[in-house]
């Protein structure tokens, strides 16, 4: 139970232990006035819970030669070879690479990050100008929580991963955000606008995340 987490809520009338999909982290809620050691004595009793949680867990998929990866619709192939040259590129349904095998994993996120950043930034312009809104800055960065936000500044911030998921699902995620430059809140305007820009019902986007969006969390881990 080392790698268990404790985290003590008001609200929480009893203590109660999850694990989180996104990290196979451990997670331990504590009534604020509770005693711990009660709660720590019945935490261990769940270890075969806690063991039949990970097993259920997604796999993870590192960055290694030969992985298959799906970017933007698309399977492509890590494919690793000797040799001086650092930059990774693509090559037809090949992300090619040379340079030190053990900096492989890091060099293909940064990739990934950049492919990321420029197909999130063309999509938050297209639906942007649709919406007839202005964006600030589009970002990305590596949330566990969320998949996108819209600052009031008009900064929109994304998960990196989106570019590991369909593509349906990734621009409902932009048409989202955009339409948060309108509205900042969940109303019924704002859900009709995001059905207007995205020319579609974004439900079945959301249902892939909840069902799959964990298993995005996993891709570059090797554990």
């Amino acid at each position: 139970m080392g790698d268990l987490e404790i985290v003590r809520h008001p609200r929480a009338r009893r203590s109660r232990l999850s694990i989180d999909p996104a990290t196979g982290r451990a997670r331990l809620v504590v009534p604020t006035r509770a005693a711990l050691k009660p709660a720590l004595a019945w935490a261990a009793g769940k270890a075969e819970w806690l063991a039949a949680q990970r097993a259920a867990l997604p796999q993870p998929r590192p960055f290694v030669p030969g992985a298959v990866l799906p970017v933007a619709d698309e399977s492509l192939t890590i494919a690793w070879r000797e040799g001086p040259r650092r930059a990774v590129q693509r090559e037809g349904d090949r992300i090619d690479c040379e340079g030190p095998v053990e900096t492989l994993p890091r060099r293909i996120e940064a990739w990934l990050k950049r492919r990321a950043l420029d197909l999130l930034t063309h999509e938050t312009g297209e639906f942007a100008a649709k919406a007839g809104v202005a964006v600030a800055k589009v970002a990305i960065g590596d949330a566990k929580g969320r998949w996108g936000s819209c600052a009031s500044t008009g900064v929109i911030r994304y998960s990196w991963r989106l570019i590991l998921a369909p593509g349906f699902v990734r621009r409902a995620t932009v048409a989202h955000e955009v339409a948060h430059r309108v509205h900042m809140n969940h109303g019924a305007a704002f859900h009709a606008l995001v059905a207007r820009l995205l020319g579609d019902d974004p439900a079945p986007a959301h249902a892939w995340l909840r069902t799959h969006g964990a298993a995005l969390h996993w891709f570059g881990r090797s554990s």
